[in-house]
């Protein structure tokens, strides 16, 4: 008897084969004689073998693909750690069509079919390969196709995900992972419609809600928001103007009470320092109420809030975002803004400090505190209008310490130390002095000198100790005027300035006193 091997080897001949087929099968040749032949039964021996000839071949074909499989895997196997040293940029196309390779559809293509063990040979080969994530992606995916018929999309995910996890054991070797990516995609897909136009969504509720809080806080102060840049800043600065008194104090607090510290700049402050430039009063007001430092405070205040609203919750979102450098310009845009109008709005206030000081002195200062009338009567230390003033400066410091912090104190009362120490010194060249009339002219300047302590500014303080020395010139004997002009304190001087205060002398001619300066 042959062997199988012998029975391969030999040649195939199809009469042969038909004749040995056809004496096997009962009633299929001449055994029995004609009366036995059945063509019936011979039909179906023949079409059980076509049968069995096209399962071969299907078999011969799945073999060969697993081959061809197995051959891909070494080839994308190769692929993939050549691609490891190659530079990114230039090579992240190729690379990722070594991941997204042909086997990707051939897993699809059996996915579609229903060819359990096919898809479970793919997934195989690209497990360890950054394409098996991809194979995750698309069993999901495909999984979703058609699972969302009914109303209720939560009770069709429920068997969505039931359906899926009896499956994925038998296609993945590490199943768990596929439910959770598919509910994660299931997640997008169900808030997709309301994450596209979030942010839109969110600014518009934001702006409205910030609106809203800001007109209730408008109408509890009986307030009607006005339009910045047009008539009606004017009519409320003439309405100011025309009712000095104004309660306008209260309105500025409003800026820590309304929105969000991320909002607050953009909402508010802007409107309320608009308002608050719009209601300091002009220079020669008298007994203006300056509430343009509490509006200074608040926005402070804000300031602070809203840096570090920016640098705790923005800035780890954003820090390695490409938003960065956009968010980091808007809040320098928007502190620059405010920074401009605060300038603004202190500057005039200044002004208006210094037309203050200007009215007490006009109504308080005498021609005769400087020249009496009886020069051996002289009771007072310093004038009145002296004693009026300090008072007023010494307010004026404490305000601005409360509405300021850092540098910015110092910068503000360095400016008003200037605008201060420029109006004594000019409203001191109007006067004549006796000798008497000297004597106290340098008490009132001690004691502005004493005001100007509270500054803690030593630029000011120096200012008032040269006035100081200079009004000594009024009161030193003609005898001893060129030593005292050589002194310390005024030898630096420009010898104009000093003639200046000399003139100032009631016997300026009588004691040719100009000779000293020739």
């Amino acid at each position: 008897m042959a062997t199988m091997a012998e029975l391969f080897e030999e040649a195939f001949v199809a009469d042969e084969y038909i004749e040995r087929l056809v004496w096997r099968t009962p009633g299929g040749g001449s055994r029995g004689g004609p009366e036995a032949f059945d063509p019936k039964r011979l039909l179906e021996e023949f079409q059980q073998c076509q049968k069995e000839a096209k399962e071969f071949a299907k078999k011969v074909q799945e073999l060969q693909k697993s081959n061809q499989i197995k051959e891909a895997a070494d080839i994308i196997q190769k692929l993939h750690l050549i691609a490891q040293e190659l530079p990114f940029d230039r090579f992240s196309e190729v690379k990722s069509k070594i991941a997204k390779c042909q086997l990707i559809q051939e897993f699809t293509t059996a996915q579609r079919r229903g060819e359990i063990s096919r898809m479970r040979e793919v997934a195989a080969v690209l497990l360890h390969f950054k394409g098996y994530s991809l194979c995750v992606d698309v069993y999901t995916k495909q999984c979703k196709v058609g699972a969302y018929l009914r109303n209720d999309i939560f009770e069709d995910a429920a068997i969505l995900c039931q359906r899926v996890n009896k499956r994925v054991g038998d296609i993945f070797s590490n199943p768990e992972i596929v439910p959770a990516k598919l509910i994660q995609n299931l997640i997008k897909s169900i808030f997709i419609s309301y994450l596209e136009n979030y942010v839109e969504v969110e600014t518009r509720y934001l702006k409205s809600r910030s609106a809203m809080i800001l007109q209730c806080y408008y109408d509890s102060k009986n307030h009607q928001k006005r339009s910045i840049g047009t008539g009606g800043i004017q009519d409320l600065k003439e309405r100011i103007r025309q009712h000095t008194n104004l309660p306008l104090g209260p309105t500025f607090e409003r800026c820590h009470r309304l929105s969000d510290p991320s909002d607050l700049p953009g909402n508010h402050i802007d409107y309320a320092l608009e308002t608050g430039l719009a209601g300091i009063p002009s220079s020669d007001s008298r007994n203006a109420n300056l509430y343009f430092l509490d509006v200074v405070q608040q926005a402070n205040t804000i300031f602070h809030l809203f840096d570090k609203q920016f640098n705790d919750h923005l800035m780890p979102l954003i820090s390695s975002s490409p938003k960065l450098s956009e968010c980091l310009q808007k809040k320098k845009g928007i502190i620059e803004q405010m920074e401009m109008k605060l300038d603004t709005g202190i500057d005039r206030t200044l002004n208006c400090m210094i037309g203050q000081m200007k009215h007490i002195l006009a109504a308080e200062q005498k021609k005769t505190d400087f020249k009496p009338e009886d020069e051996n009567n002289v009771l007072i230390q310093y004038t009145n209008a002296c004693v009026k003033v300090c008072a007023y400066v010494r307010k004026q410091v404490e305000k601005i310490k409360n509405s300021m912090d850092g540098k910015n104190v110092d910068t503000v009362l360095m400016e008003l130390g200037v605008r201060f120490h420029r109006l004594i010194y000019e409203h001191l060249q109007q006067y004549s002095y006796s000798y008497m009339g000297g004597m106290l002219a340098i008490c009132d300047v001690a004691e502005y000198r004493k005001c100007a302590k509270d500054f803690k500014i030593p630029m000011v303080l120096h200012l008032f100790d040269t006035l100081h020395a200079l009004c000594n010139l009024l009161v030193v004997a003609p005898d001893d005027l060129k030593q005292v002009c050589s002194g310390e304190q005024l030898a630096n001087l420009d010898k104009n300035i000093l003639h200046s205060f000399v003139q100032l002398c009631a016997d300026y001619r009588s004691a040719r006193l100009a000779r000293h300066f020739n």
